[in-house]
């Protein structure tokens, strides 16, 4: 009886090879979480916590300071979950607000943005904001509900000097770079 030899274990192999070749080339960027905090907001001696807020950047910055965060076009986002029920209107004022602090005057980009949410967050509710350096591009994403795709350089560190730049909770800022070394 002849054993016929099967080609396909080197089939196989070769295919293997290409699809990992090819994955790789649209796999998602490994994160470093950089810190992580609560958004607090201070009505009169009452503080309210908003949301629980995280940082994650594919490449760290050369040197731990919030201005190096904010400038360095590499992959990075935030992820807040709602710590309690906002309504759609106070969270779009407070974006809007945020973005004037900071000097930002891009009206139809800003309206691009807030536009994601659509309805009121509810407690548990997930929100992410990731910047694509290849595509030059900040993308909002609000679970279950909208996103909305914000392209040029200067959205994204208009959007990052939110939580790095002018804040009325500067340690928020501090916090979410805690684990940079």
């Amino acid at each position: 009886m002849k054993l016929a030899r099967s080609k396909s274990p080197a089939f196989l192999a070769a295919f293997a090879a290409i699809f990992l070749a090819v994955a790789s080339l649209f796999a998602l960027p490994d994160y470093t979480l950089t810190g992580e905090g609560v958004r607090v907001r201070t009505v009169g001696v009452a503080k309210i916590e908003v949301y629980r807020i995280s940082h994650h950047m594919d490449k760290l910055p050369p040197t731990r300071s919030r201005q190096a965060v904010i400038d360095m076009d590499t992959g990075k986002k935030f992820v807040w979950t709602m710590l309690r029920d906002v309504d759609r209107g106070s969270i779009v004022k407070a974006l809007r607000d945020a973005y004037a602090l900071n000097d930002y005057t891009d009206a139809t980009k800003i309206g691009r943005f807030v536009a994601a949410f659509k309805r009121d967050l509810k407690a548990g509710a997930e929100v992410t904001i990731e910047y694509d350096p290849r595509a030059k591009a900040t993308t909002v994403t609000v679970a279950g509900d909208g996103t909305a795709t914000v392209g040029g350089l200067d959205f994204m560190k208009a959007t990052w000097r939110i939580w790095f730049g002018k804040i009325d909770q500067p340690q928020l800022g501090d916090q979410l770079i805690a684990r940079l070394p």
